[in-house]
């Protein structure tokens, strides 16, 4: 493998715990693939998680009305975002590949992590309103969510206590990851590691290195293209977009099932269904 760029995004508090000890699998994995890889610690960096105007430097445009995407915006055109900012978006705009990993709070990311793309994805900077999606600013990268859950994977399943975990993932592999245009790969999951032996937790150590020798040649996730879209019908899916699912058993992803079951493990799994092989020609 040539030289590859990698941007680990890290919280976790604990130097000890399972994320650390994945974390350093990753870090070890990858360089020895001769992959470039740069860590952000976000707790060891003590990253600030709340967007404020102290993320502006100089002279606000409306300081008694503060609108915090329209003034991020401007300062990022104009230079003048703070440091803390500034180093992570470098670090984003040099990375080919990008791994969160973080502990699953609450059915998403800890507060830090949620901060940092508050914060980190300014518009301009990650995307803007003709370039997201499939036309999204970052659609040469790939992004990886890489995470440790308290609950058994049985329990994350559409008929477990917690429910589906692909409705889970949607948000935060639609909504952030491929918004910004990221070529998603399917989730790396550790599923309820303080409640398996040691051994069970050492098993997945090492299946996440053996997946990692292999990342950057994986299918992708599935997401319906930017122009399936009629924009000038509030970016509803076309007509004819519609029409061709109409004989579809399932919906076209776990966003967009226009009211038909949805695809299983749409967010977990790079497979295409029958209908969203349509799609992509």
């Amino acid at each position: 493998m040539a030289t590859f760029n990698v941007l680990i995004v890290y919280a976790h508090q604990s130097a000890t715990s399972f994320n650390a000890a994945a974390l350093d699998t990753a870090v070890k994995t990858l360089q020895l693939q001769k992959c470039n890889v740069v860590v952000s610690d976000l707790y060891a960096m003590k990253f600030k998680a709340s967007a404020t105007a102290e993320d502006i430097t100089g002279t606000l445009k409306n300081p008694q009305n503060f609108q915090y995407g329209e003034e991020s915006l401007l300062a990022w055109q104009e230079g003048r975002l703070s440091a803390d900012i500034v180093e992570e978006q470098q670090k984003v705009k040099e990375a080919e590949l990008v791994v969160f990993q973080f502990p699953m709070y609450w059915f998403t990311v800890p507060a830090i992590l949620k901060g940092w793309f508050d914060r980190v994805f300014t518009q301009g900077f990650a995307y803007t309103p003709e370039k997201m999606y499939t036309e999204g600013i970052f659609k040469d990268k790939k992004a990886i969510l890489s995470f440790t859950t308290g609950s058994y994977e049985s329990m994350c399943c559409p008929d477990g206590i917690n429910g589906d975990i692909n409705i889970a993932l949607w948000p935060l592999q639609n909504g952030i990851l491929h918004y910004c245009g990221f070529q998603v790969l399917a989730p790396q999951i550790f599923w309820a590691v303080e409640h398996v032996t040691e051994e069970a937790r050492q098993n997945m150590l090492e299946g996440w290195q053996k997946r990692l020798e292999g990342l950057l040649q994986e299918k992708l996730l599935t997401f319906a293209p930017f122009t399936s879209f009629d924009v000038g019908a509030g970016f509803k899916l076309k007509k004819e977009v519609q029409d061709s699912l109409a004989t579809c058993e399932f919906g076209l992803t776990v966003g967009h099932h226009v009211g038909k079951p949805l695809p299983p493990d749409n967010q977990l799994k790079a497979t295409l269904s029958h209908c969203s092989k349509l799609l992509s020609h």
